[in-house]
């Protein structure tokens, strides 16, 4: 009995067992296993404990940009659908000005929540070639590289600082920047309050 619990162990029937991928045939022996024999519940435990520890160490930190685009596209195509015209906010250049961009800005829809995490997001304008946002940034923005698409800033509120690869740049109220292709960056806020920004991302 000892040589065929140390068969089964040796069979890999296990490991497909808690990757799902067993056949009905050998969920059946394995089920008929657990009930039988204590040392097969200790392996699939230990199984189990490592592939949950495996995953835990290659886990992957979720982008927090995603989840503040994700909501302001949700809001957007809401907005479009209760009958707003969509509209299409000129493109950032080193000529810009925040007043350029008052028609959105001064909207009352166009705020700050009382509360919100880290990044904060309005889109203005959508269009396969030029996504333009109001965005809210508390403390930082993660590092990034654009490979199909210009990030422009224009900052409206607060200070930061960008640093494109080695190079850093303290932005104020009225500053232009566009990221290159290609190029490590990051964002991290200077003022006490959130730095309010026109962003767009531009297709390359």
């Amino acid at each position: 009995m000892k040589e065929e619990v140390q068969q089964f162990l040796g069979s890999g029937i296990l490991e497909l067992y808690v990757a799902g991928q067993a056949s009905p045939e050998q969920i059946a022996e394995v089920e008929t296993m657990l009930a039988v024999h204590n040392e097969v519940r200790m392996e699939l435990d230990a199984i189990e404990a490592a592939l949950e520890l495996l995953a835990f160490e290659n886990a992957v930190q979720p982008d927090p940009i995603i989840k503040p685009f994700l909501m302001a596209a949700v809001d957007y195509t809401t907005r479009l659908q209760n009958g707003e015209v969509p509209a299409f906010p000129p493109v950032l250049t080193e000529h810009s000005t925040v007043a350029d961009y008052a028609e959105w800005l001064d909207r009352p829809d166009m705020v700050l929540p009382e509360y919100f995490a880290d990044i904060h997001a309005k889109l203005i304008g959508h269009t396969p070639q030029l996504i333009s946002a109001i965005v809210w940034i508390k403390e930082m923005a993660p590092q990034e590289v654009h490979d199909n698409e210009y990030e422009k800033f224009l900052i409206v509120e607060g200070t930061c600082d960008i640093q494109i690869e080695e190079d850093i740049h303290h932005l104020v109220p009225g500053d232009y920047l566009t990221i290159p292709l290609h190029k490590s960056h990051h964002v991290r806020i200077t003022s006490d309050i959130p730095c309010k920004v026109i962003l767009q991302r531009l297709a390359a």
